[in-house]
């Protein structure tokens, strides 16, 4: 799909700016544009041509798809110390971005994230190290695994129970040395995703 010349350079612009997005104004020095609300336009071009995908509840935080026809994507990486201003994961920024082929996924690319796990309270699947790749979503079916956040604590669980009613809802850690979790209705809960697929660095891909 042809690209306007603007919306060539500000492509360039943000890969090159991956690890530390500029803001509009940023974006507009480095293209001589006349205004940020023509960055914007570009912007939103370059999003409906399918070359970029935003984070709504972050607009710095963008995934580029550098062909359409053949989706290679940056999936962003997560850390799982802390929840974003808005006291989700998916609102802060990611630690990194992993390039990937969309077809690879079975699910649109826009709609994934990785997280890499911490400790060993989802041995023998999840080892600390692995990264785990996940789909945007905030229900989950029973025996399901989620990332999800407790009172602004992320974790990787597996789900028992119904989201709707937060009194029934059980976060259980695959080794048995760890205890359920039971969620407290008064308490903070949100599921950011289900895991999909896993990256097992103690023993290659899984």
């Amino acid at each position: 799909m042809k690209l306007h010349e603007l919306q060539i350079q500000l492509l360039r612009i943000l890969t090159e700016n991956q690890d530390a997005p500029l803001t509009i104004r940023e974006l507009q020095e480095e293209l001589g544009a006349s205004s940020t609300s023509l960055v914007h336009h570009h912007i939103k071009m370059l999003e409906k041509k399918g070359y970029l995908k935003r984070n709504p509840s972050n607009p710095r935080d963008y995934q580029i798809l550098l062909d359409p026809e053949l989706p290679v994507t940056y999936v962003n990486m997560y850390g799982m110390a802390k929840c974003g201003p808005d006291g989700t994961m998916l609102s802060g920024n990611p630690i990194d971005k992993i390039p990937m082929y969309s077809k690879m996924l079975h699910f649109p690319a826009d709609e994934a994230f990785m997280v890499k796990a911490t400790g060993d309270s989802m041995e023998p699947k999840i080892h600390d190290g692995d990264i785990v790749i996940a789909r945007k979503q905030n229900v989950a079916d029973e025996g399901q695994i989620v990332i999800c956040s407790l009172d602004s604590s992320v974790m990787i669980k597996r789900f028992s129970g119904s989201f709707f009613g937060k009194n029934n809802v059980i976060l259980q850690s695959l080794n048995n040395k760890y205890f359920p979790i039971i969620v407290d209705e008064e308490q903070q809960f949100t599921i950011e995703g289900v895991m999909k697929g896993l990256i097992c660095f103690h023993e290659g891909i899984g």
